[in-house]
């Protein structure tokens, strides 16, 4: 055991020096963008928002995957999640865009109102038959 100790030590090591040179490129990185941040500080912070925002949009992501063949409404809670990853991951913004892109629309480029008010009245029955089902089962 005394003979993995300096093994142990060293390895530790550099993990904290790799961690560091991760950090380091991060904040180059971020700085070297322009958005929001002048300091150092503000810099660490965006960068703790940026993962932040990405964890929550996977786990939304995800939901929605799972309420797809499970009760809820899946393809609201996928759009909300491709949204929120859409902030801060370019793959997700154009992912969107192709699901925009299928949807109807007007001649500015909107979604007509009746396209708006169907889709909220189907996720809601939708959800409200996806609990009476599992309530009354």
């Amino acid at each position: 055991m005394d003979e993995r100790d300096p093994e142990i030590g060293e390895t530790a090591e550099r993990a904290a020096q790799r961690f560091e040179q991760i950090v380091e490129h991060a904040l180059e990185v971020e700085l070297s963008s322009g958005r929001r941040e002048q300091t150092v500080e503000e810099a660490k912070r965006h960068i703790l928002v940026r993962i932040g925002i990405i964890v929550v949009g996977t786990v939304v992501l995800l939901a929605g995957l799972a309420m797809l063949p499970l009760p809820g409404p899946g393809m609201l809670v996928v759009a909300l999640g491709l949204g929120l990853l859409a902030l801060e991951v370019p793959f997700a913004a154009r992912l969107l865009d192709r699901i925009k892109d299928r949807l109807p629309q007007d001649e500015q480029g909107k979604l007509p109102r009746s396209t708006i008010v169907m889709m909220v009245v189907m996720g809601v029955i939708a959800t409200a038959a996806s609990i009476a089902w599992v309530v009354l089962k």
